[in-house]
């Protein structure tokens, strides 16, 4: 992973529907920014010490621009309030080259994506790159209300306009998804994108498997989710830094590291993004994060230190 930090600049700041910021960034000289492929997100450097995430929601060929939506959270740890307070047009910020750890499936036939409140994000990248290729798909926006909505004046006028169908919790029963109906019943080379709510999500990873697709073509990214730091103690052996330290209970792995000097890069300390992601050598991890699949945690030889925890009583990684 890059450790390089580009310098953008806050070009356009609009408010939509309730509580979102949609934010333009663009090079503060005008020069073309770096490629982005649909359902890549940036790290923002927000201020000392706070970093965080957002999906690049903007459509991936225009390379004068990044945009992001943020909704401002009322249970943020600092991140969103700081976005909404801080980055007004002509701010000068800096963030990381585009990361992708939810990309669109190269071989799929064709994509439903689900999006549910500002979950929508991620999904308009897709929508515009799956439009511009011609692949076949259809896009699910889900709020709670129309009027509390980011995106939507955008979506109506995409050229995929078609393709796009709203779901809103205080409208018409019959627009309501109805998921088993979108879902369908599983065929070759059919994807399934969600993103939004740790809840929802759960209700449309769980649906979507029961429904008979494979774990591998049902792609999530969630945003948010409460960690549990419960659990006896157990000792971690990091073998490249020859250092052997106590992680207490209701301590995560990272602070008992960064205890004894040993820093690992950290983002969303939730187990949601991927960027602590170390291997495991030796031991049994209790795997706590939503970023690897079933199958990955199934093998054991991965762990993120952010939140996850360990079955056995010591843990060798490779840090």
């Amino acid at each position: 992973m890059s450790d390089q930090l580009l310098k953008v600049v806050v070009r356009k700041r609009e408010e939509q529907g309730e509580g979102v910021v949609v934010l333009d960034l663009s090079d503060p000289s005008g020069q073309p920014l770096p490629a982005f492929e649909a359902g890549a997100h940036v790290d923002i450097h927000l201020k000392t010490g706070l970093v965080r995430q957002y999906s690049l929601c903007g459509d991936p060929a225009n390379a004068g621009a990044y945009r992001l939506g943020v909704l401002k959270d009322p249970a943020s740890r600092g991140g969103s309030v700081a976005v909404h307070e801080l980055l007004q047009e002509g701010r000068e910020i800096e963030i990381s080259l585009p990361r992708n750890h939810f990309p669109l499936a190269n071989d799929a036939r064709r994509s439903i994506l689900i999006g549910g409140g500002i979950g929508i994000t991620p999904m308009v990248a897709m929508a515009y790159a799956l439009n511009a290729c011609d692949s076949d798909f259809e896009l699910h926006y889900c709020g709670r209300s129309r009027s509390r909505s980011a995106f939507l004046e955008e979506l109506g006028n995409a050229a995929f306009a078609s393709r796009l169908h709203t779901h809103f919790d205080d409208e018409a029963a019959e627009q309501k998804l109805d998921l088993h109906k979108v879902l369908g019943t599983p065929q070759a080379g059919v994807h399934v994108y969600v993103c939004g709510p740790a809840g929802f999500m759960d209700w449309v990873i769980a649906q979507a498997l029961e429904s008979g697709y494979a774990d591998d073509h049902v792609h999530r990214e969630y945003f948010q989710v409460d960690v549990d730091a419960s659990g006896a103690g157990f000792e971690v052996v990091a073998q490249r830094s020859g250092k052997t330290v106590q992680v207490a209970e209701g301590q995560s792995i990272v602070d008992a590291l960064t205890a004894v000097g040993i820093k690992i890069e950290v983002s969303c300390e939730q187990g949601v993004c991927g960027t602590c992601l170390c291997d495991v050598i030796e031991g049994e991890p209790d795997h706590r994060d939503v970023y690897l699949t079933d199958d990955e945690k199934s093998a054991n030889d991965q762990i993120l230190v952010c939140c996850s925890r360990a079955k056995s009583k010591k843990l060798v990684l490779d840090i």
